[in-house]
């Protein structure tokens, strides 16, 4: 129950993605809590956990987008 309260409190917080470092160090968070909760989800199906994650990769998707539009070599 520690992990879920992890990620609602992720969700709930408002990002400021001001440099590159934060957006990066999000998205890696963000990948680690969608996966650890995929490894509770794989025991018990429960479909919160599953809204929970849909819901993380929606911002996981947006931090992306954000990383891969100021990315210039």
């Amino acid at each position: 129950m520690e992990l879920v309260q992890k990620a609602l409190e992720f969700e709930q917080r408002k990002l400021i993605l001001k440099s590159t470092n934060d957006r990066i160090l999000a998205s890696k968070e963000v990948k680690l809590l969608i996966l650890s909760l995929n490894e509770v989800y794989k025991e018990t199906k429960n479909p919160e956990l599953m809204d929970l994650m849909k819901r993380l990769t929606v911002i996981k998707q947006k931090v992306e987008k954000r990383l891969k539009l100021r990315v210039t070599i």
